[in-house]
C-alpha cells in the first residue's frame, strides 16, 4: 500500500509503501496440510463415538504398549526442539544429534505401536471383525503414516544439515520439520486420551 505523496516547491517525496506481511509459502502449505488432518482425524474420533453409542461394542484393556510410544513420542518432541534451538544458535553439531536421536525415536515409535498391534490380536482384537477394533487400528494406523511421512521429511532436512545448508540464518526447513513433528506428538496424545475414555 503506497502513502501520500508530498509535491513542495517541484520537489516529489514517495514514501516508501509499507511492508505487507506474509507467511512462506513451504509454511502455509505446512499448515493447510496439518489443518486436512486435523479435519480427518476430527471425523474419525466423531463417527468412532456415532457408533460406539449404537451398541455391540466390544471393550478391551489397551496396550500398555500405548503408555510407551507416548512417552518415546514426548521425548522425541523434546530432541527435535533441541535440534530447532540448537540451529538458532549455529551449533550444527546439536543439530545433527538432536535429528539424529528424533528420527531413532520415530523408529521406536513405529516400532512400538507394531507391538502393541501384537498385544492387541493377543486379546482378540483385530481389524475385521468387532467395529471397536477396527476404529483403533483404523486411528493408530492413519496416525502411523504420518509418522512414516515425518520421518522421510526429517532425513531430509538431516541430508541439508550434513550439507551445512541449516545455520542460524537458515533454519526453516528445521523449523516446519519440528512444527510437522509436534503436531503428530500432540495428536497422538489426543488420540490416546480419547482411546482411554472411550474404549
Amino acid at each position: 500500500m503506497m502513502n501520500s505523496i508530498n509535491v513542495n516547491d517541484g520537489l516529489k517525496i514517495v514514501e516508501r509503501p509499507a511492508k505487507i506481511l506474509s507467511m512462506d509459502p513451504r509454511r502455509f502449505i505446512l499448515w493447510l496440510f496439518i489443518v486436512t488432518i486435523v479435519m480427518l482425524f476430527a471425523s474419525l474420533t466423531s463417527a468412532y463415538i456415532v457408533r460406539r453409542a449404537e451398541g455391540n461394542w466390544l471393550s478391551f484393556e489397551l496396550p500398555f504398549t500405548f503408555w510407551v510410544t507416548s512417552a518415546i513420542l514426548v521425548l522425541s518432541s523434546i530432541s527435535i526442539h533441541w535440534s530447532l534451538y540448537s540451529a538458532r544458535k549455529d551449533n550444527i553439531s546439536n543439530v545433527k544429534t538432536g535429528l539424529i536421536a528424533t528420527l531413532i525415536l520415530g523408529f521406536g515409535f513405529l516400532v512400538g505401536q507394531v507391538y502393541a498391534w501384537g498385544d492387541l490380536v493377543r486379546q482378540d482384537v483385530f481389524f475385521v471383525g468387532n467395529p471397536s477394533g477396527s476404529f483403533l487400528y483404523v486411528l493408530t494406523g492413519i496416525h502411523g503414516l504420518h509418522i512414516i511421512s515425518a520421518l522421510v521429511f526429517l532425513a531430509i532436512v538431516i541430508v541439508l544439515t550434513f550439507r551445512y545448508r541449516v545455520h542460524s540464518k537458515k533454519t526453516l526447513w528445521v523449523d516446519l520439520c519440528a512444527t510437522y513433528w509436534h503436531f503428530l506428538d500432540v495428536l497422538w496424545l489426543y488420540l490416546f486420551g480419547f482411546l482411554i475414555i472411550n474404549h
